[in-house]
């Protein structure tokens, strides 16, 4: 299919013979444009106790509706998103414009414009009788003049800007294909015009519209592309040669026809010079001036946004999905590319720069091994996305690296629209806050001895769930089943509920949830915000893998389920918007946080207790931040060490940091026995390259004091208290019950077995009572519990019978 482009025209006066049928047929429409022009000039002209009767009362009915014919809005411009400091992201549009008032553009552009285009636009109502007899003249010597006046050009750029913003720039007509008819109208509308608007304001909008070539709309796009200054600061050798551009851009382009130029730009000085709008000396210093270029192309959408492209492309969709922003997608796309929007964003620029280099020094977008690595940030509280980075191009060209894809985001939003999403990764272990979270909730203390020894599973085994079904086994008998792995041998053993969490022991984890009924567990989920990446569903806990994360989840929602414990159980939806403003001043409302309590605080402060442990002694305790006392986090890695995460927050801001294998979970995309970046790893876990992008975020942060972090609230003592050991399906111990003896047990942390060396001793201001920790505990003297067996480690990684894979820590 051919498509046309148009452009807003100047007036063509090009010189050259044509031949004489097409000299004639001028020459007819000028003699028939001066009869029209001179029967509607005379009908201007006589009294007004005259125009009662007859042709004359005619004519001016023809001139009083004119106003009908022609809506001169505000010309297409561009749309701004801004960072929350103000600062440029993003520059959006159809056509680069930026409307500036006739006080805000150099008198020598206002002069050089009306001496080489119209000489007499201040003198004329609209057409100018002078002109059109010129051109007569012009056209009987072989030659060809324009005739058209500013205001003429105007409408004529006003009737082609309305076809091209309707979709239909087809019908609009240039030059030659212009019928007397169009004439007509055209004079028409111009003399109808200046009954309506100012000249200067008739002048503002022509400078405002016109094309200068090379993609720059209107003055002020003209003044940055070809000068690198404003419309208001251009000199008289700058406007001059700009005002010599209107009449043909191509052919006076000042990149690829400076010499035309430079010959067009002195006609136009000597025409100001002729005029007395410049002195002798002016004029003189001005055509002995280089044509001295200073090209500054206007970038735009969001590729252009090199710090925070998936950033501006998913602020661009929650416009595009918005009905607040126009009924149809049609309407919120023109609003969006030609609506002139200053998008106000939450984006923390300077967090976004190290978030940005981390995701990219991670792994490059060409690194033959083809991972991801995603960072995005909320601030607790409020909602507000403070970072958004991916290691990926942001280009639809089918090469090494390139992705449209945000990892960061779910697919959809909350009403099918697209975001552009990735749909998001299983968090593995990263879930289990939630388990956790759901088992103070109904009562219980994370002090109470869990029996990790406990691996099997048999089909049938009576999970709870008052809201659907859960199924799923762990059983060596069944063929395709396994024994529940953990992600080493070192801990199948007796523990704490608490430990259980911050070592992150799946078998612990299995066991509380066979206590805690899974709709709960569930609700807990949704409480904070996580949902299934790809649905928006609540997270699907039907079968028991789900329990240590199988789901897709999205990054920015377990950010934002972290931000829910970090401020004390206050769930805010992420927000991206601050304010969106035309270019009229016109405010738009925009989607808020809409923050709100959906977890106790005793329960948010009991999690953010537990996990501030996962730095200090847990799965995270090689994390480099530089401050573990004020903020908390979970290590996640799933089979095969595709997925690895670390997610953490303070008191200010939360974070979400994923590593991994964004293009399948075939054994190509295992993270396993592989060099990154000349590091060898065994295997990736979820506290090595995320936890260390996640760290320097939170360290950068740390650094300034808008993100200063506050000490956690202590849970109560009923979270810390001991009680009697946990036996599924025979006991359900809550603080309050007899009181037990727990042993006194050693406090030193107990690395990772795949690790490289033994974390040092540290201290913490949250550790938990000694007395709490590890209790030797002999698996064979625990309570028997019903159909559920202990076994040996298994060697090996297998998935379980349903297919689901077993998460890491």
């Amino acid at each position: 299919m051919t498509t046309r482009s148009v452009r807003p025209t100047g007036r063509s006066d090009q010189g050259g013979a044509g031949s004489p049928s097409a000299t004639l047929s001028h020459l007819g429409k000028l003699f028939m444009i001066c009869g029209v022009v001179g029967v509607l000039v005379a009908a201007l002209l006589i009294p007004a106790g005259v125009l009662a009767t007859g042709a004359v009362s005619s004519v001016d009915k023809f001139l009083s509706e004119v106003p009908s014919g022609l809506d001169v809005q505000a010309p297409a411009q561009a749309t701004t998103i801004l960072a929350s400091d103000g600062s440029t992201l993003a520059t959006l549009y159809a056509q680069d414009r930026r409307v500036v008032t006739l006080d805000n553009m150099s008198p020598f552009i206002r002069d050089g414009v009306v001496g080489i285009e119209d000489s007499r636009f201040y003198e004329h109502g609209g057409v100018d009788l002078t002109g059109i007899l010129r051109a007569l003249v012009a056209t009987l010597n072989g030659s060809r003049q324009g005739a058209s006046t500013i205001t003429q050009q105007y409408v004529n750029n006003v009737l082609i800007e309305q076809l091209v913003s309707a979709g239909k720039s087809e019908e609009a007509k240039l030059g030659a294909e212009k019928t007397m008819a169009d004439k007509v109208k055209e004079i028409q509308l111009a003399i109808g015009l200046e009954k309506q608007m100012s000249k200067d304001d008739i002048l503002a909008g022509y400078l405002n519209l016109i094309y200068f070539g090379n993609g720059a709309y209107g003055i002020e796009a003209a003044a940055k592309l070809y000068f690198n200054t404003s419309a208001k600061d251009l000199t008289l050798p700058q406007a001059a040669a700009l005002a010599g551009v209107v009449n043909r851009p191509a052919y006076y382009d000042p990149i690829t026809q400076p010499e035309n130029v430079v010959n067009r730009r002195n006609d136009v000085l000597a025409k100001m010079l002729a005029q007395s709008k410049i002195t002798q000396a002016e004029y003189d210093a001005a055509i002995n001036a280089p044509l001295e270029l200073h090209i500054t192309e206007s970038a735009q959408g969001c590729a252009a946004a090199t710090t925070a492209p998936y950033f501006c492309d998913y602020v661009q969709q929650l416009i595009l999905n918005d009905t607040a922003f126009g009924a149809t997608a049609e309407e919120r796309t023109k609003l969006l590319y030609q609506g002139g929007l200053t998008i106000k964003t939450t984006l923390d620029p300077a967090l976004q720069k190290v978030a940005q280099e981390q995701t990219t020094a991670t792994m490059s977008a060409t690194d033959p091994l083809q991972r991801g690595s995603s960072i995005v940030s909320v601030e607790p509280g409020t909602g507000k996305v403070l970072t958004m980075a991916q290691n990926t191009i942001y280009d639809p060209a089918a090469e090494p690296g390139h992705y449209m894809g945000n990892f960061a985001l779910p697919l959809n939003d909350a009403n099918g629209e697209t975001l552009h999403g990735a749909g998001g990764f299983q968090p593995g272990s990263t879930f289990k806050p939630f388990v956790f979270a759901e088992w103070l909730n109904s009562g219980h203390s994370m002090m109470t001895t869990i029996d990790g020894s406990v691996r099997r599973y048999p089909t049938g085994y009576p999970w709870q769930n008052t809201c659907g079904t859960t199924t799923g086994e762990y059983d060596p008998a069944l063929a395709g089943s396994v024994l529940l792995p953990n992600d080493d041998p070192n801990h199948y053993y007796a523990m704490s509920a608490y430990e259980g969490l911050y070592n992150s022991i799946n078998t612990v984890t299995f066991q509380t949830a066979a206590a805690l009924d899974f709709c709960n567990i569930q609700k807990m989920a949704t409480s904070a915000g996580v949902k299934d990446g790809l649905t928006n569903e609540p997270y699907d806990l039907s079968a028991i893998p789900k329990l240590i994360g199988t789901n897709n989840v999205a990054p920015i929602d377990m950010a934002t389920s972290f931000a829910t414990f970090a401020s004390g159980g206050i769930r805010c939806n992420p927000i991206a918007i601050t304010s969106v403003v035309d270019a009229s001043g016109k405010d738009y409302p925009v989607q808020g946080a809409d923050c709100q309590r959906t977890i106790s605080e005793d329960v948010a402060a009991g999690v953010t207790y537990a996990l501030q442990s996962v730095l200090v002694r847990g799965s995270g305790w090689n994390i480099g931040l530089d401050d573990k006392s004020n903020a908390f986090a979970k290590t996640g890695t799933t089979d095969g060490n595709i997925d690895t995460w670390t997610v953490g927050a303070t008191t200010k801001i939360a974070t979400a940091s994923w590593f991994g294998s964004y293009q399948g979970n075939a054994d190509q995309w295992k993270n396993q026995d592989i060099t990154i970046n000349g590091k060898y790893y065994v295997g990736v876990d979820g506290a090595d390259l995320a936890g260390g992008q996640w760290a320097a975020v939170m360290n950068a942060a740390a650094s300034n004091p808008a993100y200063a972090a506050t000490a956690f609230t202590r849970p109560p003592a009923s979270m810390l208290q001991a009680t009697a050991a946990l036996v599924v399906g025979v006991n359900d111990p809550k603080p309050g019950d007899e009181p037990v003896a727990v042993p006194q047990q050693d406090s030193s942390p107990v690395a990772p077995a795949q690790q490289e060396s033994a974390p040092a001793q540290e201290q913490s201001t949250t550790a938990a009572p000694a007395q709490s920790e590890s209790p030797a505990v002999d698996p064979s003297s625990a309570a028997p519990v019903p159909s559920v067996t202990t076994s040996p480690t298994p060697a090996g990684k297998a998935q379980n019978s349903n297919g689901a894979t077993p998460a890491k820590r």
